[in-house]
């Protein structure tokens, strides 16, 4: 199922090819040097287009949800609405918002030793008492301190709340993966798309909406059948007879068998922290990256436990040993890391989520009229070699914009944080014009002769 299309952008990734998990040995160093720092103008894009318009924006306006997806929604939400959905609804968000990830089994058990050898020491139990008795108090104290991770059974009920829950929100950040794709990569005409845990299939509307004139199979994966049943109907506009606003689109309850299928685009959104165990999330993304043939978007909650689960997914690959004898071809990271480090986030004495921010307009429910936020964290992998002209620092959070400077919070390429002030009298007009109008999420087009090392 992999096309040629991913070879023809191939030459857009340029010839990078040092060994995965180092830095990129380019030209320039990540950070902001003021009286050297300047704006990577290779496209020449200064003087053709205003500042506003550099190539480093990504952020997308206020998403909204397909005039015939929102309708749809509604139908199938009205039939069975008994004056209860909106508590539902919010008690759900609340709950998907706040959930941990499982614990492992290693770490309970390094949990009960710990507690077993605390309670000897302080005669919290007699040492007369059994041993039973003993396991008795861990276990009991376990249950006190430990989360208790639940997996999530959806059915007919349950489905129709968590579509009204999470339909746009889920849309509204997929939405933004895929842009970040097309506008850096305006060539890749993709024909092939999986959705591992697609729910209501808002990354089949997403993607319809994105490259529809390109994509002929949707392959939906999703172990609730009630789900897919649902997916279904939106596609069908809440009907079970109508012909689907999409066509191509398939679902399944289990993943291809055969290693010899691959996608063009791989997503799985908001599904790995459904999974019960490291070893099961590590299994699926190996999978999901074998039948990977172009780009693997992994997204999930803007938290801690989202940040640090895409991490450990983004390591897995670029560090894994195995090779596909179909497709050889390394990985790398497209977005949003400029580099293929360690997550300095992560490595920070008070470690910090990063997630990023889409805007977009709620399916218009009797509770849901105003615009809304989606806080999200968010990896894109991708076959072949990095472009050195993306290497540009993202900016990790909202740009303070004050009179004369403005602050920029970067993730550079050399793996480190930098909190830049730009002003236009140390770095230069173009720089802070860029500056000044990039947001939450974009890149910030700039190069730093490596002859001038960063500044700390």
């Amino acid at each position: 199922m992999a096309t040629a299309c991913g070879r023809r952008c191939l030459a857009t990734f340029g010839r990078w090819r040092p060994g995965r998990g180092a830095a990129a040995p380019s030209r320039a160093f990540a950070a902001v040097v003021p009286g050297v720092s300047q704006v990577d103008n290779k496209d020449e894009f200064l003087g053709r287009k205003p500042h506003r318009q550099h190539p480093g924006i990504l952020q997308l306006p206020h998403v909204q949800l397909p005039q015939a997806l929102a309708d749809a929604a509604q139908f199938l939400l009205l039939e069975c609405s008994d004056g209860h959905v909106e508590k539902q609804v919010q008690a759900l968000t609340n709950y998907l918002w706040s959930r941990h990830l499982p614990v492992e089994a290693e770490e309970l058990q390094r949990q009960a030793v710990h507690l077993k050898k605390k309670f000897l020491q302080h005669s919290a139990v007699d040492p007369a008492q059994t041993e039973e008795k003993l396991q008795g108090a861990v276990l009991s104290a376990l249950r006190r301190s430990t989360y208790h991770w639940q997996k999530l059974s959806y059915d007919e009920r349950l489905s129709l709340i968590y579509m009204a829950a999470r339909l746009d929100g889920g849309f509204a950040a997929v939405s933004r993966a895929f842009h970040e794709i097309r506008a850096r990569v305006p060539e890749f005409q993709p024909q092939t798309l999986m959705d591992f845990g697609s729910g209501t299939g808002s990354v089949t509307w997403a993607a319809h909406n994105a490259w529809g004139q390109s994509l002929r199979e949707y392959f939906c994966v999703d172990n609730s059948a009630a789900m897919l049943d649902l997916a279904e109907r939106l596609l069908k506009g809440g009907s079970e007879s109508k012909k689907p606003y999409v066509e191509g689109v398939f679902f399944r309850q289990f993943l291809p068998v055969s290693p010899k299928v691959q996608f063009d685009v791989v997503v799985s959104a908001f599904s790995l922290s459904e999974l019960p165990s490291k070893a099961d999330r590590n299994e699926v993304v190996q999978t999901l990256w074998r039948k990977t043939s172009h780009f693997l978007i992994l997204v999930e909650n803007g938290t801690k436990a989202g940040h640090r689960l895409l991490m450990d997914a983004r390591d897995l690959v670029l560090k894994g040993t195995e090779k596909s004898p179909l497709d050889p071809r390394p990985g790398f990271v497209f977005a949003p890391c400029p580099h293929e480090l360690p997550c300095p986030q992560l490595t920070a004495s008070k470690p910090l989520a990063c997630s990023f921010s889409q805007a977009y307009h709620p399916i218009p429910f009797s509770w849901n009229k105003m615009p809304k936020e989606e806080k999200f964290s968010l990896v894109i992998l991708a076959r072949g070699f990095p472009e050195a002209m993306h290497r540009w620092p993202r900016i990790t959070q909202p740009v303070l914009k004050r009179p004369r400077h403005v602050h920029c919070h970067l993730c550079c390429p050399d793996g480190h944080m930098q909190h830049a002030v730009i002003t236009a009298r140390r770095h230069g007009r173009d720089l802070y014009r860029c500056a000044r109008v990039s947001s939450w999420g974009d890149l910030l087009p700039v190069i730093t002769p490596s002859e001038h090392p960063p500044e700390d």
